[in-house]
């Protein structure tokens, strides 16, 4: 029994211990965990690991892409004004407490609200990838291009709001950009989405992918690596990207069912130093095709040009 208690009084003296560690010590333990198990943990605490919690060292990341990666069980509610606050008022609070020293975010449905708030107060952004947020538009994608000028990184993919003057804008302002991911969702087979992604945005998916290409070949000469998975860029819209960005080491252009092999071909025939390309490799429905535009032989023609049908 008395073992017992003096057990219960060490276990006491060693909270007090923790709870009077340094902020030097606190910070370098609390940098040692991740984002979300600070928020869950860490934070819950005590009002002095709350504080310690806001140290601008342990805020100049966030990145919440592991969390959307390992839940796919809870998509529906990810799509829905409730969590789009949560995600908004999380991003806001890091930017704060970053002390402009933010320079990666890497989260899903957040909104204009927090993205206008981290263009504001992030000059030293790098990286920034929002995929899936139907409530970014334009508005903060402008303001992020003139507000973070170091960005380097860019992953816009279903944000369908976003449109192709952001695209140039960022590519007016942001000269060190080297990675562009602009992929859109299947809308070849949009059943995969259904019941889960709301009708109205599947039904707002970009149509001027060669508008989007345009602005990538134009005024992002030095990007390494372009993902246009399912645009709906054609043969015009694939010239104007390898005529402007010689420099791509990866290209994909998966359900990208506008080019053919020989305009993929023809294009990446200018891009030595290509590594890496991924083609549409998709089967592609005939209701896709206009007969009026393609006629009967066209239609045969570009169909078994791709990989999938390749004998």
């Amino acid at each position: 029994m008395d073992e017992n208690r003096g057990g219960g009084g060490t276990e006491s003296g060693l909270g007090s211990d923790w709870a009077e560690l340094t902020r030097e010590c606190l910070t370098n333990i609390l940098s040692r965990l991740s984002l979300e198990d600070r928020w869950t943990g860490p934070m819950l605490v005590c009002r002095s690991w709350l504080q310690t919690s806001k140290d601008p060292s342990l805020n100049s990341v966030f990145d919440l892409e592991t969390r959307f990666d390992s839940a796919p069980a809870e998509l529906n509610r990810w799509w829905t004004p409730e969590f789009e606050r949560r995600i908004d008022a999380m991003l806001r609070s890091v930017v704060d407490w970053s002390d402009g020293s933010l320079t990666e975010i890497r989260v899903r449905h957040c909104s204009d609200v927090s993205l206008s708030f981290a263009a504001e107060r992030c000059p030293n952004l790098q990286v920034l990838s929002i995929k899936s947020c139907p409530n970014v538009t334009d508005e903060s994608i402008a303001k992020i291009a003139s507000g973070c000028p170091k960005l380097r990184e860019l992953d816009v993919s279903y944000c369908y709001e976003v449109s192709h003057e952001s695209l140039a804008l960022v590519g007016k302002n942001c000269l060190d950009l080297k990675i562009l991911k602009r992929n859109l969702m299947n809308w070849l087979d949009p059943s995969q989405h259904t019941g889960i992604v709301p009708q109205e945005f599947l039904n707002a998916c970009p149509q001027d992918g060669d508008s989007e290409a345009a602005a990538i070949g134009k005024l992002m000469p030095h990007l390494l690596h372009l993902e246009l998975r399912f645009s709906k860029l054609s043969a015009k819209g694939l010239a104007l990207i390898s005529e402007g960005c010689l420099n791509l080491e990866y290209l994909d252009l998966f359900g990208c069912v506008n080019v053919t092999s020989r305009d993929i071909a023809n294009a990446s025939s200018s891009l030595k130093n290509l590594k890496d390309i991924k083609k549409p490799n998709f089967y592609i429905p005939r209701s896709v095709f206009h007969t009026e535009r393609y006629g009967h032989w066209r239609l045969y023609d570009e169909r078994f040009q791709t990989d999938v049908f390749r004998i």
